[in-house]
């Protein structure tokens, strides 16, 4: 008889958009010209300060273990980000670091669920959600959101979706897949509604905060609810702000004593991030948001073009608010959104990923994280993929 592995591991399904981007570069390994729009990746490279002070740190000897959240300096800088940028104000106990958002949002549920917990989720959900829920031995509830609502969760769908199981609340805005952007007024409804629930966490997942369009203003769940704000844990990182998603630098900010007991359970698995990520993080969080600006004035200008070169098609397209992703709804053509990628991709070697993975059949998410002579060539195959499969 063979050793097995866990049932827990064993449901644990792969990331859709991993996946995706794996089975892309099986084709390029192959020798296709293939072009992936999958992954939420910034294309551009690192901002060359942010490269400088990795470099001195590593001329500089720092080589070795840091406290398990971070070291003094990255806690500083993060304290300084969230007072700045968020009007959140901690202190170093009520700060951590981890190897990207992903982990500090991994620890936060590991330290606060227990079987039978409930967690609700907002779809269309980044998939990473309802798996490190379901993970924990919790249950994912999921709230649906349509798009004729802008995908955004109501107060009254909150309500309803509360139970005695409740155990958090996961906000994400902007949002990954759709763009999506809760208002002032609308964050402040639904801290409204979680007045009257003080045993549940609300866990705000803030990572695309500077990826915004047309004038919009982020707010942070924390600073609109003196009521809730000592149970609201806020999540960023620098992977999409400053284009360093392999540098791997997540950080939080909420509960002394959640905070502590999520570094307890780092401290257990990977200990501190890596000691020149931090470096680099502390020169990225300290510095002017510049090069962010200039980061978000191309999104947008790729996000303007494929919404009007896919709007002739049947294809129906809500344009975001925020992150570097367009939602589309592909329905008008086909209800299997997953085939419809698998279709493409072995047809014209384009990859996007299915809107099924973020809990919404009939759509799929492009990623504009990609340079303008991409897009156009992406959005070229499309067009004559949806002429030459529907027509």
């Amino acid at each position: 008889m063979q050793p097995t592995l866990s049932k827990k591991v064993s449901a644990l399904k792969p990331s859709a958009t991993i996946a995706v981007s794996e089975l892309a570069n099986q084709l390029k390994a192959q020798g296709e010209a293939v072009i992936s729009l999958a992954l939420g990746e910034p294309d551009f490279m690192t901002p060359t300060f942010i490269q400088d002070a990795a470099v001195s740190a590593i001329r500089n000897g720092e080589h070795h273990y840091t406290p398990v959240g971070g070291t003094l300096a990255l806690k500083k800088a993060i304290i300084h980000k969230f007072a700045r940028d968020n009007d959140l104000h901690f202190n170093l106990d009520q700060v951590m670091a981890g190897t990207g958002c992903k982990q500090v949002i991994f620890n936060a549920l590991t330290a606060i669920l227990d079987p039978e917990d409930e967690v609700i989720i907002h779809a269309p959900y980044w998939p990473s959600y309802p798996a490190m829920v379901s993970f924990c031995d919790a249950t994912p509830v999921i709230v649906d959101c349509d798009e004729q609502d802008g995908f955004l969760m109501s107060p009254e769908a909150l309500e309803r979706a509360i139970t005695p199981q409740t155990k958090a609340v996961m906000i994400n805005s902007p949002s990954n897949p759709t763009g999506a952007c809760y208002s002032k007024s609308q964050l402040q409804d639904l801290l409204k509604v979680l007045e009257s629930h003080p045993k549940i966490w609300v866990l705000s997942d803030e990572i695309y905060e500077h990826v915004v369009y047309k004038g919009f203003k982020q707010y942070s769940l924390a600073a609109l609810n003196d009521i809730v704000a000592p149970r609201v844990v806020t999540f960023n990182g620098v992977s999409k702000s400053h284009a360093m998603t392999g540098w791997r630098l997540g950080f939080c900010g909420g509960d002394a004593d959640l905070i502590k007991a999520m570094s307890k359970i780092q401290s257990q698995s990977t200990s501190n991030p890596c000691s020149i990520t931090q470096a680099a993080g502390v020169s990225a969080l300290n510095a002017n948001l510049d090069s962010v600006y200039a980061f978000c004035k191309v999104f947008a200008e790729r996000i303007d073009y494929v919404v009007k070169t896919l709007s002739n098609t049947q294809l129906k397209i809500s344009e975001p608010m925020g992150a570097f992703y367009i939602f589309i709804d592909i329905r008008a053509y086909t209800q299997d959104d997953v085939q419809f990628c698998k279709d493409l991709l072995n047809q014209e070697y384009l990859a996007l990923v299915p809107g099924d993975a973020f809990g919404a059949k009939g759509y799929v998410r492009l990623s504009c994280a990609a340079s303008m002579e991409i897009l156009h060539t992406a959005c070229a195959k499309i067009i004559h993929f949806l002429n030459s499969k529907y027509s």
